[in-house]
């Protein structure tokens, strides 16, 4: 279980800075401590035998169960299972890609810590975005707007909510007040039918919650019937639609904006999933003054998240977003 982030001490659960990030983990037998306690914080238990207590520690560094006898890696089921890398150079790319406030990208990664090749550093961002979602996360609550967008470059010939080479963007925007968001979820549907917006409002929002959309026919009652809905008719009011819905378009902006500066917009559509998926992470911890805490988040959520063979992570190929299609 996630050790709650009142009990977590900067200094002492987490690295504060580079500094003393390098004094946490001098060696790879210092990382492999951290990444037992982090992916155990209540003591080791056995995948087996489901049985908890100090193990013993065999010669090659695998955990031995007192009661069965069963051998575990520290690494297998994580995202980290059978890499031939040191822990650290792992934890250093954790670190730069949590510590930057808009992230990093593959060339970045490559070059300040001297990875072999392009390919392996796409293939590490790739790995830590798919630990970015939190198994069995929240839902939204309370107040909430949803609304569509559309990533990609200029189309032309499009018109409303039609398109043909953009990726059409889901999102769900918890409204606080009038000057302030919270949480933020986001999805690539294939179309904006109620049979890809209902089911992505129930799996982003709590039922019961207040529920804001635009007249579109894909919000129907029936599919948010668990929902108070409040419906805006924006081709009957007088303000534009980023004035009555403007958590969306403003997190939708933001996304935009974050994608063209980090990315130079070379975002495949096939791959806009996880990047929707970091910016979510980055997003819904903006408050967070501690950038160890989610250097931490990062490490507990990859512990969480089975390995994904680099072969199965498909490079950057599909329509969409690219080089010469900006977002």
């Amino acid at each position: 279980m996630a050790i709650p982030a009142s009990e977590l001490k900067a200094g002492v659960h987490y690295p504060r800075n580079r500094l003393e990030l390098d004094e946490f983990f001098p060696d790879e037998e210092s990382c492999r401590d951290y990444l037992e306690g982090v992916r155990w914080p209540d003591g080791f238990i056995c995948p087996r035998c489901g049985s908890i207590g100090q193990p013993w520690r065999s010669a090659r560094g695998l955990l031995v169960c007192r009661e069965c006898q069963a051998h575990t890696s520290i690494l297998a089921g994580t995202i980290f299972h059978r890499t031939r890398t040191p822990l650290r150079t792992w934890f250093l790319a954790a670190w730069q890609i949590t510590s930057q406030k808009y992230g990093a990208n593959a060339l970045g990664l490559q070059r300040d810590l001297g990875l072999k090749s392009y390919e392996t550093a796409w293939a590490w961002l790739h790995k830590f975005r798919r630990a970015m979602v939190r198994p069995g996360r929240d839902r939204l609550d309370g107040v909430v707007e949803v609304d569509e967008a559309y990533v990609g470059g200029v189309e032309e010939g499009g018109r409303g909510r039609d398109t043909e080479t953009k990726a059409i963007v889901a999102v769900a925007v918890e409204i606080v007040d009038e000057k302030r968001l919270g949480r933020v979820r986001m999805q690539v549907i294939p179309d904006v039918s109620a049979e890809s917006l209902g089911p992505f409002v129930k799996a982003a929002v709590t039922p019961g919650a207040t529920v804001i959309t635009d007249a579109w026919s894909g919000y129907t009652d029936r599919e948010l019937i668990d929902y108070d809905h409040l419906v805006l008719n924006l081709s009957e009011a007088s303000d534009p639609a980023h004035v009555l819905l403007p958590g969306p378009h403003r997190v939708i902006s933001l996304v935009k904006r974050w994608l063209l500066g980090t990315y130079q917009g070379a975002v495949a559509v096939t791959q806009l999933p996880y990047y929707l998926d970091e910016f979510t992470f980055r997003f819904n911890r903006r408050g967070s003054r501690a950038r160890g805490l989610l250097f931490y988040r990062l490490l507990e959520q990859a512990c969480q998240m089975p390995h994904t063979p680099t072969a199965g992570l498909s490079q950057r190929t599909g329509r969409g977003p690219d080089r010469r299609r900006r977002s």
